[in-house]
């Protein structure tokens, strides 16, 4: 099991920012990348961002390229989601979830531990 908790979510105004964080407790080298996935009301859980604990390596979902930015702080077992210029379509449960294996997924089932997920709201 490697536990995941995710903080930073809250309502803010469209154009602002959140910053998102996901602490892993008992992360072992068998944890590859970290993905953070969304779900709005009515809808399926997506792929937001990815990040590779190696190098560092980042992917995107091209709804949110230019504006979030994914970042990890090895040492903490943390990973972040920087949202700047945010939009109420960005508004959601976001979720941060471990990847084992090597590749990084686009696919909520190429995760294998997720978090309980945090409310970002945005208000036009």
């Amino acid at each position: 099991q490697v536990p995941l908790v995710e903080s930073g979510g809250g309502l803010v105004q469209a154009g602002g920012s959140l910053r998102l964080s996901c602490a892993a407790s008992g992360r072992t080298f068998s944890s590859y990348a970290m993905g953070w996935f969304r779900q709005g009301p009515g809808k399926e859980r997506e792929f937001v961002a990815a990040i590779t604990w190696s190098d560092g390596s980042t992917y995107y979902a091209d709804s949110v390229k230019g504006r979030f930015t994914i970042s990890r702080d090895s040492a903490k077992n943390t990973v972040y989601l920087q949202m700047n210029s945010l939009k109420p379509e960005d508004t959601a449960v976001y979720y941060c979830a471990n990847r084992r294996s090597r590749g990084v997924g686009y696919a909520v089932y190429a995760y294998d531990y997720w978090g309980q997920g945090t409310q970002v709201t945005v208000s036009s």
